[in-house]
């Protein structure tokens, strides 16, 4: 894929685990919250969470570097996504180990672009 704006710095991570538990929305919020102090962002707006009957509970936060998106179900088993877009480098393994640890997942994958 072309960079079609090489002069601005973008990173983006993505972060999928299995856990043995349902995550709720105020662990998602505390999570967000926590995440932003460890990479170091400046929070614009605090974590904003929402419940779907259908898919389950969402999660966001608006960084001044940009923000992270987070997902879960609770079916047919316990399982997230994070979804991390910054303007502002910050340390993958850092993320992805504190992600694995709040957490507490069984498995976990990522990748960073």
């Amino acid at each position: 894929m072309k960079d079609l704006s090489p002069e601005i710095f973008r990173q983006r991570l993505i972060v999928e685990g299995k856990c043995s538990h349902n995550i709720t929305g105020d662990e998602i919020k505390e999570y967000l919250k926590k995440l932003s102090d460890l990479l170091e962002m400046s929070v614009l707006v605090e974590p904003v969470v929402h419940c779907s009957d259908k898919f389950g509970w969402a999660g966001w936060v608006h960084w001044e570097a940009s923000g992270c998106h987070f997902y879960s179900w609770n079916k047919p088993s316990p399982f997230f996504s994070s979804d991390i877009y910054t303007c502002k480098e910050f340390d993958v393994e850092s993320a992805v180990e504190f992600t694995k640890k709040f957490f507490e997942a069984d498995e976990i994958v990522f990748k960073s672009v």
